[in-house]
């Protein structure tokens, strides 16, 4: 359990490093705004993509020989980075895609962790894993200072000594569970969504918590320089406020949902983020509020994540290696299209605003769908499970 966190949290420290460096790399490069934003959007995408086929080699090779092939291809893309140097819009974005295989991680550290407890424990267990999304917090604390004294360059070089580190303790310490795990193929990936609603269901839903957690962790930075004048350090510790409540709350929304039920937790997350992003939208109170609006929003978003994947081991127990690289593929793509639509809308429109009311929009739309199913799956899960539903 240790070492999947600690991968798993210096893995989204470094996926998530250019959201944090963003305005500082904007006016280095010239970037408009939304350049700025598929800049920070991409390592979401590939980290969504790569995680089906680093699920795959995890499989073949086990989760702990693919965690520490996945490390090492971070640190060559980082120290290749700080030693060459970042000087133009297509290198960003090549560097944005091999750290995506940092985003990749999701497909090891949850399965690592979840093979080795049983079905009531779940949600507890894969929320502690979860948890290493707080690595966003260390970015966005650490990543605009260290730019502001030492140039962002610098920082991609200074972000290989933690992953060093964290690459002895996690060939140290990882195990992978005794269990026999059934080798995957793209042809599987198939076969559990089609004809399978409920795995649509279930990528819906978290593209909604986790792609809105990743996309407002990489979008918030620029929204606040932009909405409020904050400097890179001053957006960096706003968004890091936010990242924190959100990360903090993951495995407390796994425990939660061990306790009421994954979809009773779901349902209130969904109509609270609803609420809270359209407040966001019409810009109710100025600053502080605005970012305590985000606070809480990524609190419920966190919880949420935890939720989604307590449900997940119950509906699909032998299929959970399939269906972990699924969801959270379909969190990536979310994440993704929350950041770059942002930015995209912003550019185009001169307000964050419509963005706002359209994440806002989804989320009340996953309420609404997740009400129709909820009870169907209590009643088709109750006997299949110890676990609630």
């Amino acid at each position: 359990m240790l070492a999947a966190f600690l991968y798993f949290d210096l893995s989204f420290a470094v996926w998530y490093l250019l959201g944090p460096l963003q305005v500082q790399i904007a006016e280095a490069l010239h970037l408009d705004t939304q350049q700025r934003a598929l800049m920070v959007a991409v390592p979401i995408l590939c980290g969504a993509v790569l995680r089906l086929f680093l699920g795959m080699l995890a499989d073949r090779i086990g989760a702990k020989r693919a965690g520490l092939l996945a490390q090492g291809v971070v640190i060559l893309a980082l120290l290749t980075a700080w030693w060459a140097g970042v000087h133009s819009f297509a290198q960003v974005l090549l560097l944005g895609l091999l750290l995506g295989v940092a985003g990749a991680s999701f497909s090891v550290a949850l399965p690592l962790a979840s093979r080795w407890y049983p079905p009531e424990h779940q949600g507890t267990a894969l929320g502690i894993a979860g948890a290493g999304n707080s690595g966003t917090v260390l970015a966005a604390l650490f990543a605009p200072a260290l730019a502001a004294a030492f140039g962002y360059e610098a920082v991609f070089g200074l972000a290989c000594l933690p992953l060093l580190l964290v690459l002895i303790v996690f060939s140290v310490c990882a195990k992978d569970a005794p269990a026999p795990v059934a080798r995957k193929r793209l042809s599987d990936y198939g076969r559990v969504l089609v004809g399978n609603r409920d795995s649509w269901w279930f990528m819906f839903f978290y593209a909604i918590t986790f792609g809105g957690f990743s996309g407002f962790a990489s979008a918030l930075p620029g929204y606040f320089h932009d909405q409020f004048g904050f400097g890179p350090k001053a957006a960096g510790w706003a968004t890091a406020a936010c990242v924190l409540a959100g990360s903090a709350m993951r495995p407390l929304g796994g425990v939660i949902a061990d306790r009421i039920g994954g979809t009773r937790t779901l349902l209130a997350v969904y109509l609270s983020v609803a609420a809270l992003v359209a407040a966001a939208g019409f810009g109710v109170g100025g600053a502080v509020m605005t970012v305590a609006l985000f606070v809480v929003t990524l609190l419920c978003l966190g919880a949420g994540n935890g939720a989604v994947f307590q449900l997940v081991p119950q509906r699909f127990g032998p299929e959970i290696g399939l269906m972990t690289g699924l969801i959270g593929m379909a969190g990536g793509i979310g994440g993704f299209l929350l950041a770059a639509g942002l930015g995209v809308l912003k550019q185009h429109t001169g307000s964050y605003a419509i963005g706002l009311w359209a994440f806002a929009g989804c989320a009340l739309l996953a309420w609404g769908l997740l009400s129709g199913v909820s009870q169907q799956w209590r009643n088709q899960w109750a006997a299949l499970s110890a676990a609630r539903v």
